[in-house]
């Protein structure tokens, strides 16, 4: 059979009842009296050892489900604490990519650098016995070839040595080579000597001359620069240009550049635009 348990009313009751029988006087209890007092008494006893007993298995059981769910919550941290650990470490690792990415792109950038420059420097040593000449009309070169050409418009500006020996034309060509009728200006000659003292006394030739002309059309002689020069030689000419015609720059109470012009006042608020004015308006025109 299976062992019932007391309601709580009940358990109160044979527990009320067992204290009461303990405080009883048993000296004018006759024997069977006193013997069913002390059974009734040990009964409640036992109760009250049963209850104890009861509840403290109840409180082992929640002290093992405390114990299971500190398990489970301290399992958890681990697992955060894991998953933590593993995503500094990607983050790490991404972050040791990213550095050795930026130093293997300045790396790159630094050989582009390099290889740019020893390009230009093979390239100006090329172009060092080169002069170019600039404006003779196109399709002028049809009668005779472009060497042709260029020796006898040289003949033409400096008869003195047009003759010399010792200045001789190795090449020529139209730059750029093909050919585009929508270009609003002629292309160019370069021409490449065969001595750098040659290309020397050509330059130095028509530099003292006022002009230059080939068929009544003006013509002008350069050195055959890299564009990176051109562009650099440009920028100081317009302001070269700009001083000899007497700009006023000054400074504004607001910190603006300022350029003064024929009465006309011009306000910049940085020295870049004043510097993409001067290089952009009139004044490159003119130079």
């Amino acid at each position: 059979m299976t062992k019932r348990r007391n309601s709580p009313r009940k358990k109160e009751h044979k527990e009320t009842a067992a204290r009461d029988l303990t405080t009883t006087d048993t000296s004018k209890m006759s024997e069977p009296e006193f013997r069913i007092t002390i059974v009734r008494i040990l009964a409640g006893v036992k109760n009250r050892l049963e209850s104890f007993s009861a509840e403290t298995q109840e409180i082992k059981n929640s002290q093992n489900e405390v114990k299971k769910a500190i398990t489970e919550l301290q399992s958890w941290m681990d697992a955060a604490a894991a998953r933590m650990d593993e995503a500094e470490q990607r983050i790490s690792d991404i972050e040791d990519k990213l550095i050795e990415n930026n130093e293997a792109e300045n790396k790159r950038e630094m050989k582009a650098k390099e290889h740019k420059l020893r390009m230009r420097e093979i390239s100006d040593s090329l172009k060092r016995n080169n002069i170019r000449i600039i404006g003779v009309p196109e399709e002028e070169e049809r009668e005779i070839r472009v060497e042709g050409l260029c020796e006898q418009i040289i003949a033409e500006n400096i008869p003195n040595l047009g003759k010399d020996t010792d200045i001789k034309v190795q090449e020529a060509q139209r730059t750029p080579i093909r050919f585009n009728k929508n270009r609003p200006s002629t292309r160019y000659i370069t021409v490449q000597f065969t001595k750098y003292s040659g290309k020397e006394r050509i330059m130095k030739a028509t530099r003292g001359k006022k002009a230059l002309t080939y068929k009544r059309r003006q013509i002008r002689f350069a050195a055959d620069l890299s564009t990176e020069i051109w562009q650099a030689r440009g920028v100081e000419g317009c302001i070269r240009c700009a001083e000899s015609e007497k700009y006023a720059a000054k400074n504004c109470l607001s910190n603006k550049d300022v350029m003064q012009n024929k009465g006309e006042i011009k306000s910049f608020p940085d020295k870049q635009k004043l510097k993409d004015f001067v290089t952009t308006n009139q004044t490159r025109k003119k130079f």
